[in-house]
């Protein structure tokens, strides 16, 4: 609700000389009958009518700041909130090969904490498409992209080592199939978030042939190299020789993380390469990736209003006729 001439209010300020005038008239009337024994008056108890005369300035008043009020023209606004949202495209491509195996990240080996970091990513978007693969010795689709999260969610919760059947790390294959993903969308911001620990060794497609075709179609390229540097544990499978039986032993590798090549990746895509060591530092890296890649929401508000005054002023003439009835009729003065 709102008024449309607020300056119609200090007409109210009219109304209180007439109230002034009204209180001093009642204290000061001197109107009088002449009786020769006020005996029996005195016994009288002031009749109802005595305190009803004062409804008619009651009314009188009520009936004018009705009118005041209408004069202001009240109205009622009802609005609505067009949002034009432009949201990014999204391919996630995550290393699964051997390597993510490693226990650098203790106490969950690298590939359970980029899943749970990768979930942590998807629940701070909210108008994006995104997309999946894994990769190791060949990349596949899980899930185009979408703006199902929770299906998401799921997929990604599934992801183990034996997703892919042969090992391996095609850097190269995993940016052109996400890139492929890409090729057809609308969006005016298309990304892909290439995660690995290695360097490429498999596929037919070069990593920076594929980061260049990519750039060609306005793809940007975020790499995020895990792992820590030198020497890192590594569950390795043993098979006794006598028994057959398999076990687990924890036994040092060489982590060979192809930074270079990852580098060069982002910056012929126009994206940025990030190093993480452990959780806390792929944790932070979302979150930057996350405030770089913002959708862009617009929004517009109309609001249409309509006149309210029309009550205000019935009522205020009813109150007004009331007040004259009453005045000629119930209460008329004697002269």
């Amino acid at each position: 609700m709102r008024f449309y001439s607020l300056e119609a209010f200090y007409l109210l300020l009219l109304l209180i000389p007439v109230i002034v005038f009204y209180i001093y008239r009642e204290k000061n009337n001197k109107t009088a009958v002449r009786f020769s024994n006020l005996s029996d008056v005195k016994k009288m108890k002031p009749s109802f009518a005595i305190w009803a005369r004062h409804l008619l300035i009651l009314l009188k008043i009520a009936g004018f700041s009705l009118l005041i009020v209408a004069l202001a023209r009240p109205q009622k606004g009802s609005s609505f909130e067009e949002i034009t949202t432009q949201g990014v495209d999204i391919m996630v491509a995550m290393d699964i090969s051997g390597s993510m195996a490693a226990l650098d990240f203790k106490p969950d080996n690298r590939l359970e904490v980029a899943k749970r970091q990768m979930i942590e990513f998807i629940d701070r978007r909210n108008s994006d498409r995104i997309g999946l693969l894994i990769y190791a010795a060949r990349a596949i689709t899980l899930s185009p992209l979408t703006l199902d999260y929770d299906l998401l969610r799921q997929i990604i919760a599934n992801i183990s080592f034996d997703s892919l059947d042969e090992d391996g790390t095609a850097i190269g294959t995993a940016i052109a199939t996400a890139a492929n993903r890409l090729r057809t969308s609308q969006s005016p911001s298309r990304i892909i978030i290439l995660l690995t620990d290695g360097a490429n060794n498999r596929g037919e497609i070069s990593p920076i042939m594929a980061a260049r075709a990519a750039a060609e179609l306005g793809i940007r390229i975020h790499t995020i190299a895990i792992g820590r540097e030198g020497m890192v544990p590594f569950p390795m499978r043993v098979r006794n020789p006598f028994t057959g039986a398999i076990t687990t032993e924890i036994t040092m590798i060489e982590s060979d993380v192809d930074v270079e090549t990852l580098k060069i990746i982002s910056e012929i895509s126009g994206g940025s390469f990030f190093r993480a060591e452990n959780s806390e530092e792929l944790q932070e890296i979302y979150a930057i990736i996350d405030e770089m890649e913002k959708s862009t929401v617009e929004s517009r508000i109309f609001t249409n209003y309509t006149d309210r005054f029309h009550l205000f002023l019935i009522w205020g003439f009813v109150l007004l006729v009331l007040e004259f009835i009453l005045r000629q009729t119930r209460f008329r003065r004697i002269p």
